[in-house]
């Protein structure tokens, strides 16, 4: 399985996904999910797949493919807008699906797979969107300047309580981190490391790149903390009158 997350905040941008992929658990192994397309000045786009893996590589290797090979036909380092870069990734991932998704059907194989895709091109503001398995795609809007993708579930409660646009990206960083944390507790399918992308607005520079290893002290010390703050704040709730039973 995997985890994704992406927020889009007034100071920049906070990217990060693990890097697990198994089939049974006795064959776990790293991939990256993070896909990043920059041109220091110009541009950072970054992509974050989930979902079956042959068909996101495939869709990401077809995507460098084009720009390596096609340079005047449209490709992802000469798009002029986030909402193209996204139409582009959505329109190789539905014709990759469609070329690939049969022969994985009949083997009783989910093609399911989605994107996180954002970053800035040099003339408009940051932008973030998410792209479901079919290609089609929303953009990131209002009070809830977040996406995910993969295992979500575990994730999503804390952000949904902190997120807002006004956070600072320090902030924003510690929150990413908590929800990897809370969801790596409760699914085994997603584990370190973790890449994570800091990207503050304007600055069109993606060398903002991090990878989080098991034996990184802040990630240790965040758990230890998170889980302490949890259980402290659990006792001091008062225990609710006539639902209790009478000692």
């Amino acid at each position: 399985m995997t985890y994704c997350v992406a927020m889009k905040l007034d100071a920049g941008m906070v990217f990060a996904s693990d890097t697990r992929t198994n089939a049974g658990v006795d064959n776990i192994s790293r991939v990256d999910k993070m896909h990043v397309f920059a041109k220091r000045g110009d541009r950072v786009i970054v992509a974050l797949s989930a979902g079956n893996l042959s068909i996101t590589q495939n869709a990401i290797n077809q995507i460098e493919r084009t720009a390596k090979e096609s340079p005047d036909a449209p490709n992802i380092n000469s798009v002029t807008s986030l909402y193209d870069a996204a139409e582009l990734i959505g329109n190789t991932l539905r014709e990759v699906r469609q070329r690939e998704g049969e022969y994985l059907r009949a083997q009783n194989i989910d093609s399911s797979a989605s994107f996180i895709v954002g970053g800035q091109i040099a003339g408009e503001a940051p932008r973030l969107f998410l792209i479901y398995a079919e290609g089609n795609f929303i953009e990131c809007s209002g009070e809830a300047p977040f996406f995910q993708n993969g295992e979500i579930k575990y994730g999503k409660p804390v952000i949904d309580r902190v997120i807002s646009p006004s956070l600072s990206l320090a902030d924003a960083i510690k929150l990413t981190l908590v929800s990897f944390d809370s969801t790596m507790r409760s699914n085994i399918s997603v584990g370190l490391p973790i890449d994570l992308l800091v990207y503050p607005a304007g600055s069109l520079d993606a060398g903002g790149q991090h990878r989080i290893e098991d034996t990184d002290p802040y990630f240790r010390e965040l758990g230890t903390l998170w889980n302490e703050g949890l259980k402290r704040a659990f006792a001091s709730i008062p225990v609710p009158d006539g639902f209790a039973p009478r000692s």
